[in-house]
């Protein structure tokens, strides 16, 4: 188990301890009341024994929480689930599970702040980025192949169904060299023909704009799930209250971007330079 997932789990383990404790109960005083040995209730605070759904009912019962099951629940199954290391994922697979990710979701609402979305990549753009993604993590180098024919077929959702799309990006994409000006005039381009797509929205927020909210790279797939990309690994987040920041985010990021022609002005000058 790595460190963040251990984290995670005794971070989680501290919450159940808060509901405990607000219900004026001893860890001894829960066990008997849930039926327990007396030593579950130590486990599972301090993060070394994983409950299951049921456990979490009881303990809502007897802590009268059970308000609080559902968004447990959701929180016990991204701790056990969602972080991934990338040197234990390979990159093509998790292209191919990003394609069924998008398929079955109606709006996919996405923020950047250095690159192209994977999603408005053109090959060239696309092939960079995984190679230099394969060698920093000494990745096999036949994976490159496979990764970008999976990359590119994720790509095909923006032509087929109903699904909905808002890029939000920091201007710093637009100023984030990737291979050669050529290589960066063609991906400039393609940003601009994707924004003349009917079911597509793009904003970019201009380098001097006001901080306002704490935030990363992220991607929201409807109210689902919210998956976050850091150096070490992929976070896979279903929790509501967690999903309900990453909203709030992504409105005030949507509030600071500009859009349509002042975000084409903003292209075509990144593209002049």
């Amino acid at each position: 188990m790595t460190t963040t997932a251990k984290q995670a789990r005794e971070a989680f383990g501290d919450r159940l301890r808060n509901l405990r404790k607000d219900a004026g109960l001893t860890g001894r005083q829960l066990a008997e009341l849930a039926g327990w040995p007396g030593s579950k209730v130590s486990k599972i605070e301090y993060g070394r024994q994983t409950p299951t759904d049921d456990d979490l009912r009881v303990w809502c019962i007897h802590t009268r929480s059970a308000d609080q099951v559902p968004d447990l629940i959701a929180t016990l199954r991204n701790v056990e689930a969602a972080y991934l290391e990338w040197r234990r994922m390979r990159l093509p697979h998790r292209q191919k599970q990003s394609v069924a990710v998008a398929e079955k979701t109606n709006l996919i609402r996405s923020f950047e702040l250095l690159l192209v979305p994977g999603l408005l990549q053109t090959p060239p753009y696309a092939e960079a980025i995984l190679r230099r993604v394969l060698a920093f993590y000494d990745g096999p180098g036949d994976d490159i192949d496979a990764s970008l024919a999976a990359r590119l077929e994720r790509q095909q959702v923006l032509y087929r169904g109903n699904h909905r799309f808002y890029f939000i990006l920091s201007e710093q994409v637009l100023h984030t060299r990737v291979g050669t000006a050529d290589l960066m005039m063609e991906q400039m381009d393609r940003l601009l023909t994707a924004m003349s797509l009917p079911r597509v929205a793009l904003g970019i927020i201009p380098a001097d704009h006001e901080y306002l909210a704490p935030t990363n790279n992220f991607v929201i797939y409807d109210e689902r799930e919210v998956r976050v990309e850091t150096v070490s690994a992929e976070l896979t987040i279903t929790q509501p209250a967690e999903i309900a920041l990453y909203d709030r985010s992504f409105q005030t990021l949507r509030g600071q971007a500009v859009h349509g022609a002042d975000a084409r002005a903003m292209i075509a000058a990144a593209m002049s330079r």
